[in-house]
């Protein structure tokens, strides 16, 4: 696996189901269902959604975890919760989030806080820390899935997101990998 580059494991953006940034928060639920349906049924490889400007240009991926971001626009206030433990400072993380108000009232207005938010008010692109491009190695990779525990990396050549690099690809490509290696009959 040490030659093995993140092209020979990205899936390509032309495979995903995509979503408008533009879609309200019901249409991207809808969607997140439907990927997720179309998955477990074997119709589809993918249940992640990518998501499109109105040029057509990938500028995140969307997950159920983004949606419930979303739904509490504080969070675009607060960014600090990982910051914050890295420096061993994890109680304070609860005294933002108090100071914050997150999820205050988390079911009472959910349905009218729904009803206004677009995708594109809370889907972020992909930070440093969750892109690589085709030519990385994967030691690179398992780094930074390790360290920030993301699902998944952006494949990004020339500033554009050209597909995905899946932790579920390469956690089987290396859980192959390890039982090979300890497959008595395979020891030569």
């Amino acid at each position: 696996m040490d030659k093995l580059k993140v092209r020979d494991f990205m899936v390509p953006a032309d495979r995903f189901p995509k979503i408008a940034d533009s879609a309200s928060f019901y249409e991207a639920l809808a969607a997140l269902e439907a990927a997720q349906k179309k998955y477990l049924s074997g119709e589809s490889e993918q249940r992640i959604l990518l998501v499109e400007d109105e040029k057509g240009k990938i500028i995140g991926k969307l997950s159920p975890i983004d949606l419930l971001r979303g739904l509490e626009t504080n969070y675009n206030r607060v960014d600090a919760e990982k910051t914050l433990s890295r420096f061993g400072l994890s109680n304070v993380w609860k005294s933002l989030r108090e100071d914050y108000n997150l999820w205050e009232s988390p079911f009472k207005d959910l349905c009218r806080k729904a009803e206004a938010v677009h995708v594109k008010d809370f889907i972020k692109g992909p930070s440093e820390e969750q892109s690589v491009s085709g030519a990385d190695s994967m030691a690179k990779c398992f780094h930074l899935f390790v360290m920030n525990r993301h699902d998944a990396l952006f494949v990004v050549e020339n500033e554009r997101i050209g597909g995905l690099l899946k932790f579920s690809d390469v956690f089987n490509a290396v859980s192959g990998n390890m039982k090979a290696c300890h497959d008595p009959s395979m020891q030569k």
